[in-house]
């Protein structure tokens, strides 16, 4: 996001980068020059395609990107609006779900998931086929008070016919809560059903989510930050929160926005271009960070 381009985060990757030359999360490649802010990724064709888009400011297009990094194909989604498109998920008969639910200030009434079929990912130009809209019924004032900014998003994935947000917090006094939210895959408007929480730690750069996502077996969650992953197992349901957590530490700082799982043990993580820092697509497994953390 446009507002985490300040000095505190710039300061934030010096002081990292300094002492951090001997860990680098491997790159898988480079993403095209004008794909600087990648906010959301998502796989299909067994990891073989990947599909990203952009957040806030930029246009309401998805593109398709190969494994090494070469823009394949763009679609542009004629009936939807990029008001601040945050992640991107798929479901198991690979249709691709927009979260525009990115609220950086918590005043937005407009929050929505929009729907694009599989058959239409290989036009140019397609419509959403369905728009799923939501609430936070918890949110009773639009910004609320300062100490109470929890109603942004940027991670989500799509699980047995619901999606599941996670929230980032924008709240002053900081302390990593992060609010799991589960919406109904279905057209229409709904309230958002608060299922659980989760306390990252205390410093925002290192502890805000700005990315989430399954494994296709459902028996892992992963939750994204600047520089770690919460690795969350052995749940029950969709209980993700009481299941077994192992912090990954990513040993890397850059303004990361997208996870994806391209099998059940490895991750594809994004960031965003800011100045000479970021731009990339890595691809690491569960396994090594485990090993590393």
């Amino acid at each position: 996001m446009k507002t985490l381009k300040v000095t505190f985060f710039l300061l934030s990757l010096t002081v990292l980068f300094c002492c951090n030359d001997k860990k680098e999360l491997p790159v898988l490649f480079q993403l095209p020059k004008k794909l600087k802010e990648v906010s959301g990724i998502t796989t299909t064709d067994g990891g073989k395609s990947l599909w990203v888009i952009e957040d806030s400011g930029n246009k309401n297009k998805i593109y398709q990107l190969n494994r090494e990094g070469d823009l394949q194909h763009t679609v542009t989604v004629a009936n939807a609006t990029n008001t601040d498109w945050e992640d991107l998920t798929t479901d198991d008969q690979h249709n691709i779900y927009i979260g525009d639910f990115g609220n950086n200030d918590n005043i937005r009434k407009d929050l929505v998931i929009y729907k694009v079929n599989a058959a239409d990912l290989g036009k140019e130009e397609a419509d959403a086929s369905a728009s799923i809209h939501f609430s936070y019924p918890e949110q009773k004032a639009f910004p609320p008070k300062k100490t109470e900014l929890w109603y942004d998003v940027e991670g989500f994935f799509f699980w047995k016919d619901n999606f599941y947000l996670f929230t980032k917090n924008r709240s002053k006094g900081f302390d990593g809560t992060t609010f799991l939210y589960r919406v109904p895959n279905k057209p229409g408007t709904h309230n958002a059903k608060l299922m659980g929480s989760f306390k990252t730690c205390n410093i925002y750069n290192h502890c805000a989510i700005t990315g989430a996502t399954i494994s296709p077996d459902g028996k892992k969650v992963a939750l994204l930050s600047h520089t770690k992953v919460w690795l969350f197992e052995d749940f029950k349901n969709d209980d993700f929160f009481n299941g077994k957590m192992t912090r990954l530490e990513l040993n890397h700082m850059s303004q990361k926005e997208a996870i994806t799982f391209t099998d059940n043990g490895t991750l594809i993580i994004a960031d965003e271009k800011v100045k000479k820092n970021g731009g990339n697509v890595y691809e690491v497994s569960v396994q090594t960070l485990k090993s590393k953390s």
